[in-house]
């Protein structure tokens, strides 16, 4: 309450919660002590015997709602309640997030600091790093990747093998944390005839089986013209520009050729977003580490 944006909307809160208590306080107060205006035989009766009356309620209610009124006094006194002010106690929600923050960097920055300093290896032998890690990775990538890191609904890749598409050393992983990826594999349909991306589907799934391709073939054509300049002559990819390796038997989207087809005629432009802000510098180099904890030297 205390960071509201304007003096205008503290000062208007405080009207509110202020007039609401006293009109709050005139109504148990005119139903408990005001004069009766009305005598009781001057009202209805109903169904022979029962007479509508005035009676309050009993005043217990009234002592258990008078200790309700004074307890809330007494907050407001003492707690952010009334527009910007911060109470007695100077208690907020930021305060106390900052205190934790506080009490946590004087309990764990020290050891942060180790783990930051330490190389990729030595992270690998420490189980504890390494469940931490995977808590991280639990909290923040397992929705898209799943649950082991192995990919899931044909459109988030396989994080915990060696086949990286923007590269898997752990400088270009930590980098993928940090700054995200954009996929930029453009559709083709607008150039090329349904037959022509079919005859390319083809051709890619005869150079993933090493099968030879007849002098001529309208797919090996087109796949030199269009798709050799980003996934490489031999379709071996380019992690520069983050075009993937199409011969071996990994594809995020699948490797029939109905869906490599799909892929040329729409293109592909998945996204990972940068998590630079959303996590800090020791839980990225943790999470690296349990990324990279299985890749060949």
């Amino acid at each position: 309450m205390a960071d509201l944006p304007s003096d205008f909307w503290a000062g208007w809160i405080t009207v509110l919660t202020v007039v609401s208590f006293l009109g709050l306080a005139w109504l148990v107060f005119s139903v408990y002590f005001s004069a009766n205006g009305h005598a009781d035989e001057d009202s209805p009766v109903w169904d022979e015997t029962l007479r509508e009356g005035s009676n309050p309620a009993p005043m217990w209610w009234f002592w258990m709602i008078l200790a309700l009124m004074v307890l809330s006094v007494v907050y407001l006194m003492l707690y952010p309640g009334l527009g910007s002010y911060s109470g007695a106690l100077r208690w907020s929600q930021g305060g106390r997030l900052d205190e934790s923050f506080a009490t946590y960097a004087q309990e764990f920055e020290a050891t942060r600091r180790l783990v930051l300093a330490a190389p990729f290896e030595t992270l690998h032998d420490d189980e504890r790093v390494m469940e931490s890690a995977e808590r991280i990775y639990e909290q923040n990538c397992a929705a898209c990747h799943g649950p082991t890191g192995a990919g899931q609904a044909a459109n988030f890749p396989n994080i915990v093998d060696d086949d990286w598409q923007w590269g898997g050393t752990p400088e270009q992983v930590e980098q993928t944390l940090r700054a995200g990826r954009q996929a930029v594999m453009p559709g083709l349909a607008a150039v090329l005839d349904e037959a022509t991306i079919s005859a390319v589907a083809q051709h890619v799934i005869a150079m993933q089986s090493g099968a030879e391709v007849a002098a001529g073939d309208p797919g090996q054509t087109a796949y030199a013209t269009y798709c050799s300049a980003c996934h490489g002559a031999d379709g071996s990819g380019n992690t520069l520009l983050g075009a993937p390796n199409i011969v071996d038997d990994t594809a995020v989207y699948g490797n029939s050729v109905e869906t490599i087809a799909t892929t040329i005629a729409n293109g592909r432009f998945g996204i990972m977003p940068p998590f630079a802000e959303r996590l800090d510098d020791a839980q990225i180099h943790m999470l690296v580490a349990w990324l990279t904890r299985d890749s060949s030297p």
